[in-house]
């Protein structure tokens, strides 16, 4: 199989790469290299890939229209997992314009190209933050998700309504799939897991926020891969059972579905820091700091959707997942253990 992997030098992107190179197919890689976080990460994971034959690279943006047209038209996907985005909750309430253009309009890009070049199956990443203020949990792909607390969120919501209308204009068979806080070796520096890993070892304080009064379900990376690998191969088909009357948002009359990839087991975010602090050998100094604009208290994801359509649910320890983290970060940065 061909894919078309957007994304490719970032954290899911880069392991999703790798995975569907490891199983045999072809990748085309597609990443505009942005500076959000450290290129030089970026760099290496590209380095991981770009030693295998049937994998290539376009450094491109989302937003170069004639060149994401050029990009289907030469290549032929004929499938497209779709993961760039512009990521982060905080950032979006400082820079809302980066997040229409890579989000909205890059995404409106490859709907595009895959309306024009006959692609069999789009899988695109959706986010858990589209839950917003619901407070029923777990979070169910069922719910009404229209009460969004980021602009990052807005985003992910509207990418979700586009892939729905092209799924039901133009009979696009697509999948969205909302993470739950992914985490673990090749991470993105602005997650939290990250950063507490870099300051404790640096003796530094971690700025911990609400008091540590949050809850996130952690899902471990190769669990995420898994999870989008598996849909990949699972076309959507139009639901005949739908209906208007009752309009389960998971579902539709148009080949359309949307699942949720989380581990189910909500981790207080002290439990978090105290398994963390356990692998690393160090106590981390605290600081406690009122809640942030645009964060939820807790999430927690319902996947029975994921398990009785795919059969996959994903199941990793936060402690077995944060202990490969760390060791990998200290191979990567070169940080002494303890």
């Amino acid at each position: 199989m061909r894919y078309l992997v957007t994304g490719a030098a970032g954290f899911i992107g880069y392991h999703t790469a790798k995975a569907l190179l490891d199983a045999g197919h072809d990748v085309i890689g597609l990443d505009n290299l942005s500076d959000y976080y450290e290129v030089a990460l970026k760099e290496a994971r590209l380095a991981q890939l770009s030693d295998q034959s049937r994998f290539q690279f376009h450094k491109l943006d989302l937003n170069d229209r004639n060149g994401i047209e050029s990009l289907f038209a030469e290549d032929k996907p004929q499938r497209v997992i779709h993961l760039a985005a512009q990521a982060g909750v905080r950032y979006s309430i400082e820079n809302p314009h980066a997040y229409i253009d890579s989000n909205i309009v890059g995404t409106l890009h490859i709907l595009e190209g895959c309306r024009h070049h006959d692609v069999e199956h789009l899988v695109f990443a959706s986010s858990s933050s589209v839950y917003g203020a619901n407070t029923k949990q777990p979070f169910s792909v069922s719910d009404n998700v229209d009460h969004p607390v980021s602009l990052y969120a807005a985003t992910k919501k509207a990418d979700e309504l586009m892939a729905h209308t092209y799924a039901n204009l133009y009979g696009i068979p697509v999948t969205g799939l909302r993470f739950f806080t992914v985490y673990g070796p090749w991470g993105r520096p602005d997650m939290a897991y990250f950063k507490f890993t870099k300051s404790i070892l640096a003796g530094e304080p971690i700025d911990i926020y609400n008091n540590g009064r949050h809850a996130r379900d952690f899902t471990y990376i190769d669990d995420i891969v898994q999870g989008v690998v598996r849909t990949s191969d699972r076309i959507p088909k139009a639901n005949p059972d739908w209906d208007a009357a009752t309009a389960d948002p998971a579902t539709s009359a148009a080949p359309y579905r949307i699942y949720n990839i989380g581990n189910s087991k909500p981790v207080q975010l002290m439990d978090m820091i105290a398994a963390l602090e356990k692998t690393i050998g160090i106590e981390a100094k605290k600081n406690f700091l009122p809640m942030q604009p645009g964060d939820v208290l807790e999430t927690y994801a319902n996947v029975d959707d994921l398990k009785a359509d795919v059969g996959f649910s994903p199941e990793t320890p936060i402690e077995t997942g944060l202990a490969r983290f760390v060791t990998w970060y200290r191979s990567f940065y070169g940080s002494p253990a303890n």
